[in-house]
């Protein structure tokens, strides 16, 4: 049986971990290795490192940032922000990420999805996709946010996956950094949508959210990361609601 994740997010700007709300109002958190390498030890079944900074620096930062992270933890690392082209990719995937998420480029070029799909696995290719609220519908943002696109959220998680993603990292915007739960009625609809596995984020305060998103929001796993930071929770607070929610877990050793 396939055990249901808990995922630790860490926003990078600038060598540092941040933390906002709804992409905004940031606040440094502290070294990402130091903090991957702690929650790895905590029980966390993946660690994300997203870089939020859109400057060629903190590109080039971001690799060094990988490389230092990798070399202290034995769990997956995602790396994503700014990937632009399969040779990102393969950058990243040498400096020691085990998957790459492509948000913006994807909806710019669709093809870079198959292109890195093709040169390095469906299963380094992650498709992270941000959505809003608008009506009775998500429509799918980009640069961190900023940009509408006017694609259907939906339909752009059935066409990352026909193009060879191996997992959808999906991100509520309306929910991000408000800790209010995730938004179970979205997470299920993607997740019907795809076969591949769905991440939830945005929205995670406590250990009942990520339990509600996995049992009926139908995620494959939750993604948290301001909660985590400031000790609001903690990765084995949150493994013990799993575990009386008769979920399978993979526990610290």
């Amino acid at each position: 049986m396939i055990s249901q994740r808990l995922i630790v997010c860490l926003d990078v700007e600038g060598g540092k971990v941040v933390k906002g709300v709804q992409f905004v109002s940031l606040k440094e958190m502290g070294d990402p290795p130091a903090l991957a390498a702690r929650y790895e030890e905590q029980g966390a079944d993946e660690i994300v490192l997203l870089n939020i900074a859109a400057n060629s620096e903190d590109r080039r930062k971001m690799i060094d940032t990988v490389r230092r992270t990798a070399d202290r933890l034995f769990i997956p690392l995602t790396v994503g922000g700014g990937i632009g082209s399969a040779d990102e990719v393969g950058g990243m995937l040498r400096a020691g990420a085990d998957k790459v998420s492509i948000n913006s480029a994807a909806v710019r070029r669709p093809a870079v999805i198959t292109d890195a799909a093709e040169r390095f696995g469906v299963q380094c290719v992650v498709a992270s996709i941000d959505s809003r609220r608008e009506g009775s519908t998500w429509r799918v943002y980009v640069r961190g946010g900023r940009e509408a696109t006017g694609l259907d959220v939906i339909e752009w998680a059935r066409e990352c996956a026909r193009l060879g993603a191996g997992e959808i990292l999906l991100t509520s915007i309306d929910r991000d950094g408000t800790r209010q739960g995730y938004d179970l009625e979205l997470t299920r609809a993607v997740a019907d949508a795809v076969s591949i596995p769905v991440v939830a984020s945005g929205g995670g305060g406590e250990s009942a959210h990520v339990v509600d998103v996995l049992k009926f929001g139908k995620a494959d796993a939750a993604l948290m990361a301001g909660a985590l930071h400031d000790g609001s929770t903690s990765v084995s607070e949150i493994k013990a609601a799993m575990l009386a929610a008769n979920m399978h877990v993979r526990t610290a050793a």
